[in-house]
């Protein structure tokens, strides 16, 4: 990764006098200055502008969780991968590679990332650009305290909290509703060089909720929960459920693995148990994740 440029004596100060900065502590428990509001993330306690209204979305996750408590009309510019809602401002930012000089260009009140790429909080910090460092979840709780963060943050806390009641509550009659997964194995491919999920990752633990058992689990060495599977342990383990999270990326279907070599006979394949997930929905835990549990709790009840 390239660092962030650094800026000009003179970019700074301009910078500086447009950006709205936080004052100083003013110790009314309510944030770091005077109309402030202080959120505890990732980073630290963060001072942001009570009325929040020009924010920059570095994480896809984040950008459809703003936009779904309301303060998608506060955005001004998101990364090139926020491509949801199709009315979010996409401009030429990345989180890969983010640039302070171009993010500020956009005069943010508040900046979203979910990575501390290249040292980007703290540069933007020097600019006294108020920055929420929200990492991807682990776990759901970690996904429902994100977006009641941001529901701070951008004055919709209301709206936050009925966000995540909702989800709460879809996640689990879906749960509840589907009865066959108990005990029943499956593989989710991540790419079709079989790397996958372990039952510790958040998607695992998705899964989990039905009572699904991960054939990855056992392949499980050093990698972080995200193994790669060689073919032959995968035609071994014949998992009963497949579910696919590369139909965008790599163009899988299932007609392609019904092509792959000794693919052919797995009971998954044979059972046209082969589910094709929307690759988007299954990487980012936001606001769209009751429709994959109900994706994946309608494949388990079709099953054979």
């Amino acid at each position: 990764m390239r660092p962030v440029r650094a800026l000009g004596a003179a970019i700074m100060i301009g910078v500086m006098a447009l950006a709205t900065g936080c004052g100083d502590g003013d110790g009314d428990g309510k944030g770091a200055g005077a109309g402030t509001v202080t959120v505890q993330a990732a980073n630290g306690a963060v001072a942001v502008p009570a009325q929040v209204k020009r924010i920059v979305s570095l994480s896809p996750t984040h950008t459809e969780t703003l936009f779904a408590i309301g303060a998608g009309p506060q955005v001004v510019a998101v990364d090139d991968y926020s491509t949801y809602p199709a009315n979010a401002p996409r401009k030429k930012l990345s989180a890969f590679k983010p640039n302070a000089e171009a993010i500020i260009a956009y005069r943010p009140d508040l900046v979203v990332l979910s990575d501390d790429m290249d040292g980007i909080v703290k540069a933007l910090g020097k600019l006294k650009v108020p920055v929420l460092l929200e990492p991807a979840a682990t776990n759901l709780d970690a996904a429902y305290e994100e977006m009641t963060d941001l529901g701070q943050a951008t004055g919709h806390q209301a709206e936050a909290k009925k966000l995540v009641d909702t989800m709460r509550s879809s996640i689990q009659r879906t749960v509840a509703a589907s009865s066959k997964g108990k005990g029943r194995s499956y593989y989710h491919e991540l790419d079709n060089q079989f790397h996958t999920v372990t039952s510790k990752t958040f998607i695992g633990q998705v899964y989990g909720l039905f009572g699904l058992r991960n054939i990855a689990d056992r392949a499980e060495k050093a990698t972080g929960g995200y193994p790669q599977l060689s073919r032959e342990y995968l035609l071994k383990q014949d998992p009963d459920l497949i579910f696919l999270a590369d139909t965008k990326c790599c163009g899988q279907n299932a007609a392609a693995v019904a092509k792959r070599p000794g693919w052919e006979n797995l009971r998954a394949v044979k059972n046209k148990d082969v589910v094709e997930l929307d690759d988007d929905i299954a990487s980012r835990w936001g606001p769209r994740l009751p429709t994959l549990v109900e994706v994946i709790g309608d494949a388990i009840q079709k099953s054979s």
